[in-house]
Protein backbone atom coordinates (compact mmCIF):
# COMPACT_ATOMS: atom_id res chain seq x y z
CA UNK A 1 0.00 0.00 0.00
CA UNK A 2 0.78 3.42 -0.67
CA UNK A 3 1.79 6.08 1.84
CA UNK A 4 -0.73 8.90 1.94
CA UNK A 5 1.42 11.79 3.23
CA UNK A 6 4.74 11.59 2.11
CA UNK A 7 5.67 15.16 3.06
CA UNK A 8 5.00 14.32 6.92
CA UNK A 9 6.81 11.40 6.27
CA UNK A 10 10.08 13.13 5.15
CA UNK A 11 9.74 15.76 8.13
CA UNK A 12 9.45 12.80 11.17
CA UNK A 13 12.34 11.03 9.43
CA UNK A 14 14.36 14.40 9.66
CA UNK A 15 13.01 15.16 13.07
CA UNK A 16 13.75 11.52 14.54
CA UNK A 17 17.49 11.89 13.21
CA UNK A 18 17.95 15.26 14.88
CA UNK A 19 17.26 13.76 17.73
CA UNK A 20 19.49 10.70 17.28
CA UNK A 21 22.07 12.77 16.40
CA UNK A 22 22.50 11.29 13.16
CA UNK A 23 24.46 12.53 10.48
CA UNK A 24 22.20 12.30 7.30
CA UNK A 25 19.18 10.37 6.61
CA UNK A 26 17.67 8.68 4.03
CA UNK A 27 13.89 9.76 2.89
CA UNK A 28 11.89 8.78 -0.39
CA UNK A 29 12.84 10.89 -3.41
CA UNK A 30 9.53 12.81 -4.99
CA UNK A 31 9.64 16.25 -6.50
CA UNK A 32 8.00 17.72 -3.78
CA UNK A 33 10.63 16.28 -1.48
CA UNK A 34 13.18 17.45 -3.12
CA UNK A 35 12.33 21.02 -3.47
CA UNK A 36 11.56 20.92 0.03
CA UNK A 37 14.84 20.10 0.48
CA UNK A 38 16.31 23.17 -1.55
CA UNK A 39 14.17 25.18 0.83
CA UNK A 40 16.01 23.85 4.22
CA UNK A 41 19.34 24.21 2.49
CA UNK A 42 18.93 27.85 1.14
CA UNK A 43 17.43 28.73 4.50
CA UNK A 44 20.68 26.79 6.70
CA UNK A 45 18.63 24.34 8.10
CA UNK A 46 20.21 21.56 6.64
CA UNK A 47 24.08 21.12 5.22
CA UNK A 48 23.74 19.57 1.83
CA UNK A 49 21.72 16.61 0.43
CA UNK A 50 22.09 14.32 -2.45
CA UNK A 51 19.67 12.08 -4.71
CA UNK A 52 21.10 8.51 -5.10
CA UNK A 53 19.38 5.95 -7.98
CA UNK A 54 19.10 2.50 -6.62
CA UNK A 55 19.19 -0.31 -9.19
CA UNK A 56 14.99 -0.54 -9.10
CA UNK A 57 14.71 2.79 -10.40
CA UNK A 58 13.60 4.30 -7.38
CA UNK A 59 15.14 7.39 -5.95
CA UNK A 60 16.56 8.03 -2.32
CA UNK A 61 17.12 11.42 -0.99
CA UNK A 62 19.98 11.53 1.49
CA UNK A 63 19.70 14.58 3.61
CA UNK A 64 22.59 15.94 5.63
CA UNK A 65 21.79 17.56 8.85
CA UNK A 66 23.65 20.37 10.23
CA UNK A 67 24.61 20.63 14.12
CA UNK A 68 25.97 23.86 15.79
CA UNK A 69 29.55 23.54 17.56
CA UNK A 70 27.81 22.77 20.89
CA UNK A 71 26.01 19.46 19.50
CA UNK A 72 22.65 21.63 18.91
CA UNK A 73 20.62 20.81 16.06
CA UNK A 74 19.81 23.62 13.71
CA UNK A 75 16.38 22.64 13.59
CA UNK A 76 14.44 22.89 17.18
CA UNK A 77 11.06 22.03 15.56
CA UNK A 78 9.58 20.68 12.24
CA UNK A 79 5.44 20.89 11.74
CA UNK A 80 3.42 19.89 9.15
CA UNK A 81 0.38 22.35 8.62
CA UNK A 82 -1.34 21.16 5.74
CA UNK A 83 -2.39 17.48 5.72
CA UNK A 84 -4.06 15.31 3.46
CA UNK A 85 -7.35 15.38 4.74
CA UNK A 86 -7.61 19.33 5.40
CA UNK A 87 -5.44 21.83 3.20
CA UNK A 88 -4.16 25.03 4.54
CA UNK A 89 -4.10 28.38 2.22
CA UNK A 90 -3.58 31.43 2.51
CA UNK A 91 -3.37 34.81 0.31
CA UNK A 92 0.44 36.95 0.14
CA UNK A 93 -1.24 39.10 3.42
CA UNK A 94 -2.54 36.12 5.28
CA UNK A 95 1.18 34.44 5.00
CA UNK A 96 1.91 34.02 8.93
CA UNK A 97 4.87 34.43 10.34
CA UNK A 98 6.60 31.67 12.34
CA UNK A 99 8.19 32.80 16.06
CA UNK A 100 7.73 36.38 14.95
CA UNK A 101 10.06 35.63 11.44
CA UNK A 102 12.97 33.29 13.22
CA UNK A 103 11.34 30.44 11.28
CA UNK A 104 10.34 30.05 7.82
CA UNK A 105 7.00 28.26 6.31
CA UNK A 106 7.27 26.40 3.61
CA UNK A 107 4.73 27.08 0.97
CA UNK A 108 3.46 25.58 -2.59
CA UNK A 109 2.72 28.60 -5.00
CA UNK A 110 2.06 28.91 -8.35
CA UNK A 111 5.45 29.57 -8.56
CA UNK A 112 6.88 26.39 -7.10
CA UNK A 113 8.06 25.57 -3.35
CA UNK A 114 8.52 28.97 -1.57
CA UNK A 115 9.94 30.49 1.81
CA UNK A 116 7.34 32.84 3.62
CA UNK A 117 9.10 35.56 2.69
CA UNK A 118 9.56 34.52 -0.70
CA UNK A 119 6.05 34.57 -1.49
CA UNK A 120 5.37 37.83 0.51
CA UNK A 121 7.74 39.54 -1.60
CA UNK A 122 6.42 38.11 -4.70
CA UNK A 123 3.42 38.88 -3.47
CA UNK A 124 1.62 35.45 -3.65
CA UNK A 125 -0.39 33.64 -1.65
CA UNK A 126 -0.30 29.03 -1.92
CA UNK A 127 -0.72 26.01 0.62
CA UNK A 128 1.21 26.07 3.72
CA UNK A 129 2.98 22.85 3.32
CA UNK A 130 5.06 23.46 7.00
CA UNK A 131 6.49 25.21 9.55
CA UNK A 132 10.74 25.11 10.05
CA UNK A 133 12.43 26.70 13.59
Amino acid sequence: MGMSDPIADMLTRIRNAYRANLKSVDVGMSQMNFNIAKVLKKAGFISGFNVKRENDNKGVLRIYLKFTESKQSAISGLERVSKPGRRIYAKSGEIPKVLNGFGIAILSTSKGILTDREAREMNIGGEILCRVW
